[in-house]
């Protein structure tokens, strides 16, 4: 049987939907609420949940513990209120918990699945791998009060049992929301994580995997000289690291010294060359093309792109800068057919109808070009309104006869 463990608090609006996506596997709910005001509780309840109340103690480790208390399965699903658990995923782990082999493995080897996450709002690095399916065994627990994972306790396990296999599903498991910006904005996730990680930090100095949190919020909230000592702490120290976590120490210290590309550009190659899943270098390949763009090395650029979408043919942004480069260069079929592809993939992305038009309009074709302006000048105004108001100025100031502006709705 497979138990679903959750912890919650105020996820009224989230709650039914990661419910609804397990319904067809899970054998038991277990809902830990640490103190909602909202519908949560109710919510989870009419799916079925076994709600258990726990005084929050500024520690998410011993929250999701205390669910892991109250599960009785065989397996151990791991969600949040803001996941939602795709079926596909859901059938390949159900016939684990059935006993059936997982690839080359045999079910009675499997100690821990790592799942794929997609980090909807994310554009540039929209994927994490979590550990978020495991045996239900009394050795398994979860560390840390802040980015809390089963990690170091299922290594020990497999140290001391080399039978032990975690399988890496290589398709996307879960999707998530809850590091869209405006989510983070809404719930003031950022200081609640800093303070959390900086508190555990004085008591564990050298934990690679914190200090390298913790330093991608100080990176998020562009604030690299808070980030680069820890980062730098951390590398000190590589024997430590397991390689994501290596990996994004370099990609996040890359980020970092984006004044400094020489450096950047070292942290980018050591970031891409750890043996990580590819779509969790996507970050690095979209920025270290960025900076060889910037540099002028264009055709290093187009090589990072297309590494890039080769590990995910469906990441808008990957095109887009594919299409900035092919037009840098002067290819502008190519460059149209990159940014055109962007669209398809995002169709309310409007820099890339922006720079669509601007193609367009270099190649003659005026009238087509005017409806890309437009299309990027309507985006722009639900969310920039000065963008938009440059944009149309701009467009105006190009020369092209009134008649034409006017019939795109430009003038």
């Amino acid at each position: 049987m497979i138990s679903l463990c959750m912890i919650v608090k105020d996820e009224a609006a989230n709650l039914a939907q990661a419910l609804a996506s397990v319904a067809d596997i899970a054998g038991e709910i277990i809902v830990v609420d640490t103190g909602s005001s909202d519908d949560t509780v109710a919510i989870a309840q009419a799916h079925g949940a076994q709600v258990h109340r726990f005084s929050w103690n500024d520690d998410f480790a011993a929250a999701r513990n205390e669910s892991l208390r109250h599960a009785t399965g065989d397996w151990i699903l791991v969600l949040d209120a803001d996941e939602v658990l795709l079926s596909e995923t859901g059938q390949i782990l159900q016939r684990l918990d059935q006993g059936q082999r997982l690839g080359d493995v045999a079910a009675a080897d499997v100690l821990a699945v790592n799942l794929l996450r997609l980090e909807l709002g994310a554009p540039q690095a929209p994927y994490t791998l979590i550990t978020r399916y495991f045996r239900r065994l009394p050795e398994i627990s979860f560390h840390r009060p802040y980015h809390e994972t089963v990690d170091d306790s299922i290594a020990a396990l497999q140290n001391q049992d080399p039978r032990w296999q975690v399988i890496t599903l290589g398709e996307a498991a879960l999707h998530h929301t809850g590091y869209d910006p405006v989510v983070v904005a809404e719930r003031a996730k950022f200081e609640r994580a800093r303070t959390a990680m900086a508190t555990y930090l004085r008591d564990h100095p050298n934990d690679g995997y914190l200090l390298n949190k913790l330093a991608a919020l100080y990176v998020e909230e562009d604030q690299p000289q808070a980030a680069l000592p820890l980062l730098n702490q951390a590398l000190e120290q590589p024997d430590s690291l397991d390689e994501i976590t290596r990996y994004e120490l370099h990609y996040h210290r890359a980020l970092a010294q984006v004044n400094q590309p020489q450096q950047a550009a070292k942290d980018y190659e050591a970031a891409l060359a750890q043996a990580v899943p590819p779509r969790l270098k996507l970050g690095a390949w979209i920025n270290f093309g960025s900076l060889k763009k910037a540099q002028g090395e264009l055709d290093a650029a187009i090589d990072l792109f297309q590494q890039a979408i080769a590990a995910e043919p469906n990441l808008a942004i990957a095109h887009y800068n594919l299409g900035a480069v092919h037009r840098a260069r002067g290819y502008l079929d190519d460059a149209i057919a990159a940014y055109q592809r962007a669209i398809a993939l995002d169709p309310h992305y409007p820099e890339a109808h922006q720079n669509l038009g601007v193609a367009l309009f270099k190649l003659g074709q005026v009238p087509e070009a005017l409806q890309s302006f437009r299309h990027a000048i309507d985006l722009y105004s639900a969310s920039d309104p000065a963008t938009a108001a440059s944009l149309r100025q701009g467009v105006v100031a190009l020369g092209i006869p009134p008649a034409l502006l006017s019939q795109a709705g430009l003038m």
